[in-house]
C-alpha cells in the first residue's frame, strides 16, 4: 500500500473515533448549570401614614382697653404709650391668640359726631392713631370694636380704626358685617362681636346673632364670640339672669344671649362692658366668661375699687372648641402705670367667688393658683 494510502486510512480511523466521541457525549445527559445565587429583598412590614391630631390652641382674652385720649384735652399717657403694656407683655404673648376690646377709636384729628344726651355718663375718647403698634407689639392678633365707643366720632372714625389695625396686621369685628377670620395651628378661626349698639352687629336680636354664628360655625374649627353687654358699675359683678339696663338703655339679656349663642356654634365667649369682671360658666363644655371688666384704661376711665382688677384669662380648647382647661392672671391698674402684675391675686379671688356665687360650687374647679378647669 501506498504512504497516500496508509495516510488517508489513518486520517479515516481519526475522523471515526472523533466521531464516535461525538456520538458518545451527545448520548449523555447535559446536567442543567447551578442558578446564581439571588439576594431576595428584604419586606419590611408596611407604614399607614395618618395626619397628626392638631394639638390644642390657647387664647387669652381681656377687658376694655383705651390707651389714652387727646380730645377734648390731652390725657395721654407721659411715655406716649411706649411702656403702657410692659408689665404684662409676657402673660399676653404667651398665647396662640390674644384678644381685647378696644374702647374709642384710632385717628390722628377729627371732631366727634356723638351727642351725649347726659353729660354726667358720656365720654368721649380719640387715641391716636400710632398707638396701634403698642397692641401689636404687646401680642394682640384680634379686637372688638363693638361698644358704646366705638362710634364717638362716626362710622368715619371706625373706618379708620379698621384700616389701621389692618395695616399692622391685626384683625377685628364689630361694624355691621365685618367678621373676623384667620388661621392659627392649621384652624381656621373666626370672631363676631355683638353690642346694643347702633351699626353694630346686635345684642339685643339674639335669634339673629345665632343665625351668624351657625353660618360662621359651618365654615370654621372655632368661633369665637364677644359681646359688649350688662349693667356698668361697682354694684354690677353679679349677674341678674335677666335684661339689664343702664340709664335707661337695655343692655341685653347675656345669659341667654351667651348660652344661645354655643347652642348656635360658639366655642368661647368673651364678655366685657360692666367695667368689673363676673363670673364664668362650662355650658356644653363651653366657656363662658361674662365679664373681664377695664384692663388698659388710661385716665377717662374710673379704676376705682374693682374697677381697677384686669383679669388676663387664657383658655385652652381641643381642636373641636372643648375647653379643656384655663388659668386667669391676675393683673391690676394703678395709675400712672398700664395693667401690673398683682400680687394679691384679686381678679382670681373675685371671679371665684363670683362663679361660686352665681353657679354655685361644682360650676368649675378652682386650683387656687390661677389654674381652672371643667368639673370632674
Amino acid at each position: 500500500m501506498s504512504r497516500v494510502s496508509d495516510s488517508l486510512t489513518t486520517t479515516r480511523a481519526s475522523a471515526c473515533a472523533v466521531a464516535a466521541l461525538l456520538v458518545a457525549a451527545c448520548s449523555q445527559p447535559v446536567k442543567a448549570p447551578e442558578p446564581l445565587p439571588v439576594e431576595v429583598p428584604r419586606l419590611e412590614p408596611r407604614v399607614t401614614w395618618t395626619r397628626p391630631e392638631p394639638p390644642p390652641i390657647t387664647i387669652a382674652v381681656v377687658g376694655d382697653i383705651m390707651m389714652g385720649t387727646d380730645f377734648p384735652l390731652n390725657h395721654l399717657p407721659d411715655d406716649d404709650g411706649e411702656s403702657f403694656f410692659s408689665g404684662v407683655e409676657h402673660i399676653l404673648t404667651s398665647s396662640d391668640v390674644t384678644f381685647g376690646n378696644l374702647e374709642g377709636v384710632l385717628l390722628d384729628g377729627g371732631e366727634p359726631v356723638k351727642e351725649c344726651k347726659n353729660p354726667s355718663a358720656c365720654y368721649l375718647f380719640r387715641t391716636p392713631t400710632r398707638y396701634a403698634r403698642y397692641l401689636r407689639d404687646a401680642g394682640f392678633d384680634v379686637l372688638s370694636l363693638a361698644n358704646n365707643h366705638a362710634l364717638d366720632f362716626g362710622e368715619a372714625g371706625r373706618t379708620v380704626t379698621m384700616e389701621t389695625l389692618e395695616q399692622l396686621g391685626l384683625f377685628h369685628s364689630g361694624r355691621l358685617g365685618d367678621v373676623a377670620s384667620w388661621k392659627t395651628k392649621g384652624r381656621r378661626l373666626a370672631m363676631i362681636a355683638f353690642s346694643p349698639t347702633r351699626g353694630s352687629h346686635s345684642l339685643l336680636d339674639v335669634e339673629e346673632a345665632a343665625l351668624r354664628v351657625a353660618q360662621l360655625a359651618a365654615g370654621h374649627d372655632i368661633v369665637l364670640v364677644s359681646f359688649h353687654g350688662g349693667a356698668e358699675g361697682m354694684d354690677a359683678t353679679r349677674l341678674s339672669f335677666g335684661e339689664e339696663f343702664y340709664y335707661g338703655e337695655s343692655r341685653g339679656e347675656v345669659v341667654k344671649f351667651a348660652r344661645r349663642m354655643v347652642d348656635a356654634g360658639a366655642d368661647l365667649l368673651i364678655g366685657h362692658g360692666p367695667h368689673v369682671p363676673r363670673a364664668m360658666e362650662i355650658y356644653k363644655d363651653r366657656l363662658i366668661i361674662y365679664s373681664l371688666g377695664n384692663f388698659a384704661t388710661y385716665y377717662g376711665i374710673s379704676v376705682e375699687g374693682v374697677k381697677g382688677l384686669a383679669p388676663i384669662v387664657t383658655s385652652t380648647l381641643e381642636k373641636d372648641g372643648r375647653f379643656i382647661g384655663g388659668t386667669i392672671a391676675s393683673t391690676i391698674q394703678i395709675r400712672p402705670a398700664g395693667p401690673q402684675v398683682d400680687p394679691e391675686q384679686r381678679a382670681q379671688r373675685l371671679m371665684m367667688r363670683l362663679t361660686i356665687e352665681d353657679f354655685g360650687p361644682d360650676e368649675i374647679l378652682f386650683m387656687g393658683d390661677g389654674r381652672f378647669l371643667p368639673p370632674q
